[in-house]
This record gives structure tokens, sequence and C-alpha cells, in this order.
């Protein structure tokens, strides 16, 4: 924290970009104050009387509610009736527990476990949990609804957490963004907020006992800054921005159904990324040139082993979707940050590093065997590319195409209709870009989240290390123009698919690498258009 000419800035994460000024709109996190326990039936009672006044609030906000906020909210509800779940808050009110604790006790394990394979999604459900105990721990304890103060209208809310729920209850036509000691970049609060537009810094490096209620503030989500008490200099500097970050938007606007061409007037491939085939609801196939990466582990989650048919039918919806554009299919990328109970290894000391990817398929035939046949079968309905993720050697992919050959033939012997699908490969261990003229394969995928995170040794979900792990760093982009360079050598197609390709300022970089293909982010399709026709053309 620095405090220039007077003004106090508080560091944060920016975890959905904009530019806000206002008053400050402080809302301290309210006690719950002390309950009596009761006997072992009117402590049922009273959680029962909780839960379900929990239920109805949460069911009126669904009602409300878009399908990806509903989708979060539903998870919560489902929880109010998961028998185990309550089996275990009961067994401790029958032992003559307080029902504020049985309920905190029980949730607070719930999400220890959530939160144990440090994987993104159950993170995400850990906060939902929590989201969760707080509202029947209100109800509970008869506790007021947290209002906002008289003057809120136009300003920044400043608070030292903010759960799912809170956020969809706030009418976001009175703020003008939010600031939170609390939260990630990947929690569902900050994916609301960028689904919504709003800004948001959290992870705010300070105490806020001593903010002031309606002192004039600046929210920089694009840095990850609050700037209170800001000096003339700033709010200078973030009119100009704001009127800078408006007119790029505007231009953006404008690109999105046009091709991306470059001042060149070569064109570049811009796809999408998909994590669930529900983000195709907002977005417009003629915006794209196809999917460049679709992560099937939204079939796998919760531990839901997903059969043949399942599997057929989410490809199919991908590929009726795209209508006659590429559609890019990536097989199970299991562990690291992404474990399914009963599927991955338990107890690795580095799983990053461990069985992931294709390195869990391999050891999983009877699951890659069903995932291979789907995929097979969804390439007869239109052109179809299968990924495989972590990749090492060239062996590897050899024993990938003689399943994939091995599964074509048991479909044809059976009369069932399939194709065969081009297959790639992730090119995302360093040992794999430096060697990529050894691949037999028909496309290679850069996936640069985990090219970056191996390059530098710095694990992409610890802040800690974020300034480290550079996308920028010469190495990563050596290697970036190495796989471009194999690929073309080869005849075969190359394309990137992590987060560097979603980023307008890293586009450019890109570019210069030699890259023609990219795919992004379906909210960032338009920024990134600009980008490219902004570009002078680079290693063409």
């Amino acid at each position: 924290m620095v405090e220039p000419e007077g003004e106090r800035v508080i560091e944060g994460i920016a975890a959905a970009e904009g530019l806000a000024v206002g008053p400050i709109v402080f809302q301290h996190t309210a006690s719950l104050g002390h309950r009596a326990a009761g006997s072992p039936l009117e402590e049922r009672e009273a959680l029962n009387a909780a839960m379900a006044e929990a239920s109805r609030e949460i069911g009126v906000l669904v009602a409300g509610a878009d399908k990806l906020a509903a989708e979060i909210l539903e998870f919560q509800g489902a929880l109010l009736e998961d028998e185990d779940l309550l089996g275990a808050v009961l067994g401790q009110l029958d032992a003559g527990g307080a029902a504020h604790d049985a309920w905190a006790e029980t949730i607070d394990g719930e999400v220890a476990e959530y939160r144990a394979g440090d994987d993104e999604y159950f993170r995400a459900r850990a906060e939902d949990l929590l989201d969760l105990k707080t509202r029947v721990l209100r109800r509970l304890h008869g506790a007021a609804a947290c209002d906002l103060p008289p003057a809120a209208e136009d300003g920044i809310l400043v608070a030292e957490d903010l759960t799912p729920s809170r956020f969809l209850e706030l009418d976001w036509s009175l703020l003008r963004g939010a600031a939170i000691q609390g939260g990630s970049p990947t929690s569902h609060v900050a994916i609301l907020a960028r689904a919504r537009g709003i800004p948001l810094v959290v992870g705010l490096d300070a105490e806020l006992d001593d903010c002031i209620q309606g002192a004039p503030a600046v929210l920089d989500a694009k840095t990850g800054r609050l700037v209170i008490a800001p000096n003339k200099g700033t709010l200078a500097r973030i009119k100009r921005a704001q009127a800078a970050l408006a007119s790029e938007r505007c231009a953006a606007e404008a690109l999105v159904d046009r091709p991306a061409v470059l001042t060149t007037g070569d064109t570049v491939q811009v796809l999408i990324n998909v994590d669930d085939p529900a983000i195709l609801e907002a977005t417009v196939p003629a915006h794209c040139d196809g999917i460049g990466l679709t992560r099937t582990e939204f079939l796998f989650r919760d531990g839901h082993l997903p059969g043949e048919d399942a599997q057929f039918e989410a490809y199919r919806r991908l590929i009726v979707w795209a209508g006659g554009r590429s559609v890019t299919i990536r097989t199970l990328d299991a562990g690291g940050d992404k474990p399914i109970p009963g599927v991955t290894p338990i107890g690795e000391t580095n799983p990053f590093l461990g069985v992931r990817g294709l390195r869990l398929s391999l050891q999983t035939p009877a699951l890659f065997a069903v995932q291979l046949r789907a995929l097979a079968r969804a390439a007869a309905l239109g052109p179809l590319k299968v990924m495989v993720p972590m990749v090492t050697v060239p062996q590897e992919m050899d024993r990938v195409r003689a399943l994939l050959n091995d599964t074509l033939a048991g479909l044809a012997a059976k009369g069932v209709a399939h194709a065969r699908p081009a297959l790639g490969m992730m090119v995302e261990v360093p040992v794999a870009a430096m060697t990529a003229d050894r691949f037999d394969v028909d496309f290679f995928s850069i996936g640069s989240n985990d090219l970056v995170q191996y390059l530098t040794a710095c694990a992409r979900d610890n802040p800690a290390v974020a300034p480290l792990a550079d996308p920028r760093n010469p190495a990563v982009l050596e290697l970036i123009r190495r796989v471009v360079e194999a690929a073309r050598a080869k005849g075969v197609e190359v394309s990137l698919c992590g987060d560097m390709a979603s980023d307008p300022d890293l586009v450019p970089l890109l570019l210069d690498c030699g890259l023609r293909s990219i795919s992004v982010a379906p909210a960032l399709i338009g920024r990134v258009k600009l980008a490219i026709q902004r570009h002078g053309g680079g290693a063409g």
C-alpha cells in the first residue's frame, strides 16, 4: 500500500476489468451475536425453519437469475436437500449440540474437503458452501438483512467479502463496482461480475476498518487497485482511461461479426474456448471461426462418469451449434488442478507433474475407450478435431493413434456410423514444444497456461509467484515460435488456446511469432479482433 500526495492506494487483484469513480459504500461483515441453544427437538425445528427460509430466498433469486447465476444458486438449493449432509448435522443435534454450531462445523468440514484437491471448480463450490452456511446461520440468529446505506447510489462497494448470493441480491444499477478483501479471479463472484460487466477487484491487501463511508474513491479494475481520496492527477488519468475504454468497446463491438484481418490483408482465425456448452447460448456462431478448445471436464464434474451416449450427445450439440465450422474437442484433462474422485490418483506429492491428461487416459483405458468411441461417432456429423492434452513424447501419440484405429475398426464392425476425426495434441510440456517436429499429428494447439507454468516453474494458481509467470518471457515466445515453425515445416495446422490468446495486449506478440489461428474466451472476440486489425502483420 502506498500513499502518494495524500491519496491511499490499496493493491489487489483485478477480477473483472473496468474503471469506476464514486464514493465508498463500506459494508462490514455483520456480527451474528449470541444464540442460546434449546432442546434437541427445538434445535431441529429451528434448523428446519432456517433452512426453509434459506431455500425460499434462494428460490426467489433463481427465479430472477440468468442461466449462469441460476446454476450457481441451484447447487446451494440442492445442498439443503442432501441427506448425507443433513444427517451429519442432525446427528450432532441429537447429541445435544446447538443448531448453529452443528451447521457451521458440518459445512466447514465439507469446505475443507472441497479445497483439498486445489481444483478451480471445487474451490468455487467451496465458496458456494460458505455462502449457504452464512445464509442459514443468519436465519438461525434472526439477523437483519445487509442493506446498503441510503447514499449508496453510484458508489463503489467495499467489503471484507462478497458471496455469490449476496452479489445477486444487490442492485448493481446503484453501484459502479466493488472491491473486497477475499475472493479470487476464478471465484463465482468474479465470474458473475465479468458476465455483467461490473468492475471487481479482489484480494485487497489492507485492513478495511478505517475506510470512511462516502469517501471519494477510484476503482481501477484493470491494474487491481482501489484509490481512496484520489488526487487531481489520478482522477484525470482515470477519466482519460474511461474515455479510451469506451472507445475501445465501441470499436470492438463493430468487429465482432467481421473476419479478423491484419493491416496486411491476411486473415487470422479466431475460434472460441468452451468450458461448458451453456456458454454457447450467448454466443453467435458467425462471430467466430469455430471452436478451438472444448474442455470435456464439464462432463465429469462431481465424480460423475458419463457413458458413451451421454458424451456423444454433448459433442453432437457442439457440432450442430458450429454449423459446419470446425470443432476441436480435448480429451479428458483430469489431474493436476482438476481431480476427479475415483479416477485421478490420491496422494500425489506434485499432481501437476504426475498422472494427468493423456498420462491418466492411457492408464485408464476403459474410460479413454468410451470417450474415443463417442468422439468418433460425433465426427460423422461435422468437421471434428480430437486434441490430446499433456503429451510429452512422440510414443504417446503413437499409442493414441493406435487406440483410435482400434476404435474406428470396432465401430465399423458393428455398423455404427462414425468418421475419422483429425488427431492433434496440446503443446504445453516444454520438451514437447522443443521437439514438435518429431510428432506424428494432424495439428498442434499450444496450451499457453501450462507452457508458461512449466517453463517458469511457477504454479499458475499461486499469486505469490504470479509476477514470475510472465507470458512475455522471451523463452516462452521462443518456444511458441519453434512450434509454429515446426508445424509449417510439417504442413499441419497450429493454433494457441491458452489465456495469452484472450489478452488483447499479448495478441500482437503471438502474431509476431507467426500464429494465424487463436482460440479465445467468447466474451473477448471483439477485442481480440480489434487487436488483430491494428497489427502490422508480424512474422506471417
